[in-house]
């Protein structure tokens, strides 16, 4: 996580930056001292707020635009705004039933846990989500059963510390089994590696396969003005197409439930146009799955971070 700027505003400051912040989220237009004069929290004159804003440009924290006289945040305004001014109970008490419902869904495994998650993320945001299952690393097998589907061939469903159940068929290099399956695999595996060998590395193999990525929402982002760019729209394309980039966001975050990237803070040059905020479950410490959230800087972190605080607290409360 980008270490948080250093506090150097006062009160009113703060108010008036967060109420650029805030409009220029909610119209996607440049912000005039008049547009935000009557805000909540916000009673001062027009020449007071044109004297704030000065001087929250001169520190770095607005900018003009080409196109108009007004000022949109910055970098390090948006990062400010994340760090010190957002308000993260922003959501409705019918975002909270929805989300409730969406969670009592069945749910078979731990992957359909961060699908159904990442999925109804963006059905309230209305940005991209990006998903994928926990990392082997550190996995344990709880347990494994067996299946037999035929002569030479076996079924192994295997179930992990982390609530993530694999199949994979194994095939055998042995005689017809005619004799109970369990029964048949005791009595070989005191004597012979070939009932050994192809089971372990199959089960080796499975687990350790690349994990699957999922999306939802792709299509929302073309919604946004900031997509009406060429240049972006199809940067955006690029990076939804490429695993190793979309990887790369679920893995950036650190230990922390929730991680914010900001523009220049993302890594990667392509990312560069983009906000990412990750989200990370974990069960008992354990890594249970990632979602990132992918879109413009100019996106509506208050929400994001909300809905994902929430589900975070519904998820623990459920006990998963």
């Amino acid at each position: 996580m980008p270490k948080k700027e250093k506090v150097e505003l006062d009160d009113r400051k703060n108010r008036v930056l967060k109420a650029i912040v805030e409009e220029y989220i909610n119209t996607a237009e440049p912000v005039s001292s008049a547009s935000i004069m009557n805000k909540d929290d916000l009673n001062y004159s027009s020449a007071t707020i044109r004297n704030e804003m000065a001087e929250l440009e001169k520190k770095g924290y607005i900018e003009k635009t080409h196109t108009s006289s007004g000022r949109i945040p910055s970098e390090k305004g948006y990062r400010y705004y994340v760090d010190e001014l957002i308000k993260d109970d922003n959501i409705s008490l019918e975002e909270i039933k929805y989300i409730s419902d969406k969670l009592e869904s069945k749910i078979n495994e731990i992957d359909d846990l961060t699908k159904i998650t990442a999925t109804t993320i963006s059905e309230i945001t209305h940005y991209t989500t990006l998903a994928i299952g926990p990392s082997s690393e550190g996995l344990l097998i709880d347990e494994i059963k067996f299946v037999l589907l035929g002569p030479r061939m076996l079924m192994a469903i295997i179930l992990t510390n982390t609530g993530m159940v694999k199949e994979t068929i194994i095939k055998l290099p042995l005689e017809i089994i005619d004799i109970p399956l369990e029964q048949y695999l005791i009595n070989e595996l005191k004597y012979s590696v070939n009932v050994i060998k192809p089971i372990v590395e199959q089960i080796k193999k499975v687990l350790n396969e690349d994990r699957t990525i999922y999306l939802d929402g792709a299509n929302r982002a073309f919604d946004l003005p900031e997509f009406n760019s060429l240049a972006v729209a199809k940067n955006f394309v690029n990076i939804l197409d490429e695993k190793e980039v979309m990887a790369d966001i679920l893995n950036s975050g650190l230990a922390e439930d929730i991680n914010v990237y900001i523009g220049d803070e993302n890594q990667k040059d392509e990312l560069k146009d983009f906000s990412i905020i990750t989200f990370k479950h974990k069960i008992s410490g354990k890594d249970v799955g990632t979602i990132g959230i992918i879109g413009p800087k100019r996106m509506n972190y208050s929400k994001v971070i909300s809905v994902m605080k929430y589900i975070n607290k519904k998820l623990k409360d459920k006990g998963l």
